[in-house]
């Protein structure tokens, strides 16, 4: 089977998570390494904005997102959130996790392939992103 290798998603991410974001992938170097470093790939190609410039519709910390897989046509909804608030129980997913990373600065409408932890590859549309109810 063929398949067409598309362009990777635009990422922008927000000037006040990048510190944060940045340490994060450090600390997970040993433990997840893999995670890490696609974690470091993202912020090196992101389009870094100030903060408050963000627009509404790009996934960032405390924001929830609805994607589809573009496979099963599966729904599902999540908040994004920093390693110590993540309740997978609550949809609250760790930025630092593969899908955590894979959705870190998609705008809606975006699609993009992830690769589980299963090493199963998802193609995946972003559906909606509301922005959290705390403003940093």
């Amino acid at each position: 089977m063929t398949q067409t290798r598309r362009r990777a998603p635009r990422v922008t991410i927000d000037q006040f998570h990048l510190a944060d974001l940045e340490s994060l992938a450090e600390g997970a170097m040993n433990r997840a390494p893999q995670v890490a470093d696609r974690l470091f790939e993202e912020l090196g190609r992101a389009k870094i904005v100030k903060s408050g410039k963000l627009p509404s519709d790009v996934v960032t910390i405390g924001n929830t997102v609805t994607y589809r897989d573009e496979t099963t046509g599966a729904e599902r909804t999540v908040t994004l959130v920093y390693p110590q608030d993540a309740d997978i129980s609550q949809n609250r997913v760790s930025v630092v996790t593969p899908i955590g990373v894979a959705l870190l600065g998609l705008s809606e409408g975006a699609s993009f392939s992830w690769e589980a932890r299963n090493d199963v590859t998802h193609q995946l549309t972003i559906l909606k992103v509301v922005p959290g109810t705390d403003s940093d």
